[in-house]
């Protein structure tokens, strides 16, 4: 459902993203980790779209990302990193402009609206502007909007950013009961989330993969990926989070 081959991005003299190839099938969790600059942002804005690759190929459920990009991002339900905007919309005006962007219109745009707006505890905040809320309600909203149309991908990245330890446990549990149908890609600082939802992790370093297993093969005898981690990326481990 997700395809990338030998993905390549630089800026300038940086070199982002080099030679990155993966395939994540319908029914996936794959967590992808790596330090802060490791590439992992840049590599699923190559993923949607939203940046154009130097060199390689993103397919999404059997689309080309670029010459196909309305077909393939029809199938995809994006979470950026530190999503913001639309300051002067309410959630639920908001989350009609993300639907009808998508085609989604009348009774079929509010039920989906509902749905989603159930999905991640957002239904107290449809009347709230989006420029006032806290970055917890923030992140549900465009949570929510990732999850409107029902897409059969989902690419979250750091999708637990900003929200408290209910919250967090909420969505956990929100992207496992989605899982079963999915394919889906998120990127988190926090190991602890990747060790309890991700049937697979890459991980990511200076632009390469370093590593991509199941996370049974990467845990340690506690479960932990942290000492895998460390082991395969050396001090970038410092800029994630291991919770005992």
């Amino acid at each position: 459902m997700i395809e990338a081959e030998y993905l390549a991005k630089r800026f300038g003299s940086v070199v982002a993203v080099n030679d990155i190839s993966f395939q994540i099938s319908p029914g996936e969790v794959v967590g992808f980790l790596g330090a802060n600059g490791a590439g992992k942002s840049t590599t699923m804005r190559l993923l949607t779209g939203y940046l154009n690759a130097d060199a390689g190929t993103a397919r999404i459920g059997g689309h080309d990302i670029k010459r196909e990009t309305h077909a393939a991002q029809s199938k995809i339900g994006y979470l950026p990193e530190a999503a913001s905007g639309f300051p002067q919309l309410t959630v639920g005006e908001f989350l009609e402009f993300c639907g009808e962007a998508r085609g989604i219109w009348g009774k079929d745009l509010i039920k989906a609206i509902d749905r989603a707006a159930a999905r991640v505890e957002l239904r107290p905040a449809l009347d709230e502007r989006m420029g006032v809320l806290s970055k917890g309600w923030r992140q549900r909203a465009w949570l929510a909007q990732a999850l409107l149309h029902d897409p059969p991908v989902l690419i979250l990245d750091e999708p637990t950013d900003g929200l408290d330890p209910g919250q967090k446990d909420k969505t956990r549990a929100m992207i496992r009961e989605v899982a079963t149908e999915k394919a889906i890609i998120l990127s988190s600082h926090i190991l602890e989330e990747a060790e309890e939802l991700c049937d697979r992790v890459i991980i990511i370093a200076l632009g390469r993969i370093v590593s991509d297993q199941p996370t049974t093969e990467l845990v340690d005898e506690r479960g932990r990926l942290a000492p895998a981690f460390r082991r395969l990326t050396g001090d970038t481990a410092k800029n994630l989070v291991s919770i005992p």
